[in-house]
C-alpha cells in the first residue's frame, strides 16, 4: 500500500481546518476554503502519487468527500478546544438574537422546548467550557456540510485538472 495515498488529504484538510477557525476568514470556509482544499488535495495527489490522467469522477468525489470529512473533524476539534479554553463561542454570543428571531416566528411550545435545550447548552459551555450536545451537533453538522462542499471542490478540481492536461 502506498503510504502517501492519504497524505494530500490530511495536509490540505488540516490547513483548511486551521483557516476555518480564524474569525473573519471563517465566513468563507464552505464556499471557498473547502473546495480549494479538495482541489489542492487532488493536485497534490497528482504530483506526489503520479495519479493516472484523466482523473475519474469517482476518484474526485472520493477525494473531495475524504477532504471534507478531515476538515470537519479537525475544525470541530479546534472549535471544541477553543470553546473549552475560552468558555464562550459564536453560539453563546448569538443565542439572544437567535431566541428573539425564533420567538418572532410564533411556533408556540416548540420554541420553548428548543430554547430550553439551547439555553442548557449555552449554560454548560459558560460554566464548564464543554457541552456534549453542542459537541455532537457541531461535529455532525460540520461533517454533512463539509462533505458536500468537499465533493463539489473535488469535482471542480477534476474538471480543471483534466482540462489543463
Amino acid at each position: 500500500m502506498n503510504s502517501n495515498k492519504y497524505l494530500p488529504i490530511l495536509v490540505c484538510g488540516f490547513g483548511a481546518a486551521v483557516l476555518t477557525t480564524v474569525p473573519y476568514i471563517k465566513s468563507f470556509s464552505c464556499c471557498l476554503i473547502l473546495p480549494a482544499a479538495s482541489f489542492g488535495a487532488l493536485y497534490l495527489d497528482l504530483r506526489v502519487n503520479k495519479t493516472i490522467l484523466p482523473i475519474k469522477t469517482k476518484y474526485a468525489i472520493f477525494y473531495g468527500l475524504l477532504t471534507g470529512i478531515v476538515v470537519a473533524l479537525f475544525s470541530s476539534a479546534f472549535e471544541i478546544l477553543i470553546t473549552f479554553v475560552t468558555h464562550s463561542n459564536d453560539f453563546v454570543s448569538t443565542l439572544p438574537q437567535t431566541e428573539s428571531a425564533m420567538r418572532s416566528l410564533n411556533l408556540g411550545s416548540l420554541i420553548d422546548q428548543t430554547m430550553g435545550l439551547l439555553n442548557r447548552m449555552s449554560t454548560e459551555i459558560v460554566a464548564n467550557g464543554f457541552s456534549l450536545l453542542y459537541t455532537i451537533a457541531i461535529t455532525f453538522s460540520n461533517i454533512i456540510i463539509d462533505s458536500i462542499f468537499g465533493i463539489i471542490g473535488g469535482v471542480i478540481g477534476m474538471i480543471v485538472i483534466n482540462k489543463r492536461t
